[in-house]
C-alpha cells in the first residue's frame, strides 16, 4: 500500500501548526475527513496477554498493549523509531555522554488524576530493579551508575540505592548518571520496562493492580474491559498530556491464535489489522492489496535447556544445530522472504556482520551424536520441542522434527501450549527444546547479545559463561564502533560454538491492514503507536 510510504502534509491553522513540532505536524491528517468515521480501531494481537504490567511483561503481544497504556520519558517516531519527547518534553546530554537531564511536562497525571513527577519515575525504576518484582528486563537499567550493584544485592538497602545515579532536584527534573556512555539510552527510556508504573496503586492492590477495576495508566489509552480469550477494550485517556492529538476513541484487541478465524473477521470488515497471516493462504494473500510484508528486527530460534540431559552435552546440541536445513523452513514453509540465519544477530543491525556461522553439515552432526554415545540415534531419549499455539510454529516444529529424525535417527515431539503456559514453562526451565523469538528492543546488536548473559531474565536456557559476560560488559563500555562490533562477533562465535540456542531465520513483518487505516507506518520493530493511528472510510 503506497500510502505507508507517505508522510501526510499538514493543513492546519497557523495557530495549531505553531503548537506542534514539524515532525508531529507531518503526522496529522491532511484534512478533517477522519471526523466523519467512527474512530474504533480493531486488531488481532495473536495471543492472550500474560500480563499488562510493563515491568513484568516479556512478549510482543504484551508490549503492543503497554505502548498504548503507558508512556516513558521518551517515545519513538512511528516511522523512523527515532526517540521523541514523551512525558519529558526535552533533555540535555553532557559532552561525555554520562549525564542526562530530562525535563518533565508540567501537569502530568495518572489516569486517576494523581500527579506524576520525576520522583515517581525514579521510584518506578527502583521497583523494576528490586528482584522481588520479577522484572526480567531489569538489566536494561544497568547503564545507570550503581543499578547493576543494587539489582544484584538489594539487601544492601538504602546504602546501595544512594549510589545509583538517579536524582530529582525538583518535581519536573530527572537527572541520570550513567556508568559508561550508552548510545541507545534514549531508546531505552521509550521501552516498556522503563515506563513509570503507578506505585500508589500497586501498594494497594499488589499483583492485582492491572485488573480493569484497578489499573491506572499514563498513556494515550486506558483499559475499559478485559474478557479473557475474547477481547480487550481500550478507550482514549482524557488525562493523557497529548489527548487532543489522539484521534481514536476506542480500540478493541482480539487474542486469536487461530489465524483463519482472524482472517475471516478481517475479510468481513470486523478487524482492521492482523499482524500475522494464515500460512495456507499465503500464496493467495500475496495478491491481496491489504497484504503487506516488510523487514523486521527479529530472529526465530530454538532455545535449548542445557541443564537437561542429554542436552547438557555440547556434542548433542551441536548435532541438533548442524543438522538443520534452514532453507527448507524459509523457502518451503514460510515463503514470505524470511532470511535463513546461522548466527545470533540479524545482519546489518547497526552495521553488524557475523564473522562465523553455524554449519549445516549432517555428516559432522551424526559424528557429534556418535561421539556423545548415540551412534545412529541408538538409545537416544525422546525429546520434546515446546511451542506456543500457532499454525506457523506448528508447521516449523513438525518440519524440524522430521529433519532431526531423518538426519540423526532421533525422535523429537512437538508440543503446543497456550501463550501464558508457554512463558511460564520457559521461565521455570520446564522444557527441553522450545520455539523462541527475539525482537530487538532497539536497533543495536547489544539487544541480541545481552540476553545470553548468565542469569539474565530473558536467557532461560541455564547456559552462562563468565567470559561471555565480560564481553557484554566490555561492549557496553566501548566507544570505538569498530572495536565494539568485533566484541559482538566474539560473543556470536561463543554462542555458535556452545549452542544454547539454534538460530533458524530472520523475521519479516507481514500481515493484513485495511485500507481505511492511516497513521500506520512499517518499521523494523513492527511498532505502531496508536496515538498516531486514525480511520477514514
Amino acid at each position: 500500500m503506497l500510502r505507508f510510504l507517505l508522510l501526510f502534509a499538514c493543513c492546519l491553522t497557523a495557530t495549531t501548526a505553531a503548537e506542534l513540532p514539524a515532525w508531529k505536524q507531518a503526522l496529522q491528517p491532511p484534512d478533517d475527513r477522519w471526523r466523519q468515521t467512527e474512530q474504533h480501531f480493531r486488531f488481532n494481537n495473536s495471543a492472550e496477554p500474560q500480563t499488562l504490567d510493563p515491568q513484568i511483561m516479556t512478549g510482543v503481544p504484551e508490549g503492543n498493549l503497554a505502548e498504548a497504556l503507558f508512556e516513558g520519558l521518551t517515545a519513538l517516531h512511528p516511522e523512523t523509531l527515532a526517540p521523541k519527547p514523551g512525558i519529558a518534553h526535552s533533555w540535555t546530554i553532557s559532552p561525555d555522554g554520562l549525564r542526562y537531564t530530562f525535563n518533565l511536562r508540567d501537569g502530568l497525571t495518572w489516569s486517576d488524576g494523581t500527579p506524576l513527577r520525576a520522583q515517581d519515575v525514579i521510584a518506578s525504576w527502583r521497583h523494576a530493579l528490586t528482584p522481588a518484582t520479577g522484572c526480567k528486563y531489569a538489566n536494561l537499567l544497568y547503564p545507570i551508575a550503581g543499578a547493576r550493584a543494587f539489582h544484584r544485592d538489594p539487601a544492601a538497602g538504602e546504602e546501595a540505592w544512594a549510589r545509583v545515579g538517579l536524582t530529582a532536584p525538583d518535581p519536573l527534573t530527572l537527572e541520570v548518571r550513567l556508568e559508561t556512555p550508552c548510545a541507545y539510552f534514549l531508546s531505552l527510556t521509550a521501552f516498556h520496562t522503563l515506563f513509570p508504573v503507578p506505585l500508589h496503586v500497586i501498594r494497594e492492590h499488589g499483583d492485582r493492580w492491572t485488573r480493569p477495576e484497578h489499573i491506572v495508566c499514563n498513556g494515550p489509552f486506558q483499559l475499559q474491559e478485559w474478557k479473557p480469550r475474547q477481547h480487550i477494550v481500550l478507550q482514549a485517556n482524557p488525562r493523557y498530556w497529548d489527548a487532543d492529538f489522539v484521534k481514536l476513541d476506542r480500540v478493541t484487541v482480539f487474542p486469536y491464535d487461530e489465524l483463519d478465524t482472524a482472517y475471516k473477521l478481517f475479510k468481513q470488515g470486523e478487524i482492521d489489522w492482523m499482524n500475522a497471516v494464515p500460512l495456507d493462504r499465503l500464496d493467495a494473500l500475496k495478491r491481496d492489496p491489504d497484504y503487506y510484508v516488510a523487514p523486521y528486527l527479529g530472529i526465530y530460534y530454538i532455545r535449548v535447556n542445557v541443564t537437561e540431559p542429554p542436552l547438557d552435552d555440547i556434542r548433542v546440541r551441536r548435532a541438533l544445530a548442524w543438522s538443520v536445513n534452514r532453507q527448507v523452513v524459509t523457502k518451503d514453509i514460510l515463503r514470505a522472504g524470511e532470511i535463513p540465519l546461522a548466527w545470533f544477530c540479524p545482519r546489518d543491525t547497526a552495521g553488524y556482520r557475523p564473522a562465523l556461522q553455524m554449519p549445516y553439515d549432517r555428516d559432522a552432526a551424526r559424528a557429534q551424536l556418535a561421539e556423545a554415545g548415540f551412534a545412529g540415534g541408538a538409545d537416544f531419549p525422546r525429546l520434546e520441542v515446546l511451542y506456543n499455539k500457532s499454525e506457523r510454529h506448528q508447521a516449523i516444529m513438525e518440519n524440524l522434527a522430521q529433519q532431526w529424525e531423518r538426519a540423526l535417527g532421533i525422535t523429537v515431539s512437538p508440543t503446543n501450549t497456550e501463550w501464558k503456559v508457554y512463558l511460564d514453562r520457559l521461565s521455570s526451565l520446564d522444557y527441553q527444546l522450545a520455539r523462541s523469538g527475539w525482537i530487538g528492543d532497539f536497533v543495536d546488536p547489544d539487544t541480541f547479545f545481552n540476553i545470553w548473559r548468565t542469569g539474565d531474565g530473558n536467557n532461560r536456557t541455564g547456559w552462562g559463561d563468565p567470559t561471555y559476560d565480560a564481553l557484554v560488559r566490555r561492549a557496553a563500555a566501548e566507544r570505538d564502533p569498530a572495536q565494539r562490533l568485533e566484541l559482538f562477533q566474539q560473543m556470536d562465535r561463543m554462542l555458535i560454538e556452545q549452542v544454547p540456542g539454534i538460530p533458524i531465520y530472520s523475521y519479516v513483518n507481514q500481515g493484513m491492514l485495511s485500507e481505511r487505516v492511516f497513521g500506520f507506518f512499517h518499521n523494523l520493530r513492527d511498532l505502531h503507536p496508536l496515538q498516531y493511528v486514525y480511520l477514514e472510510d
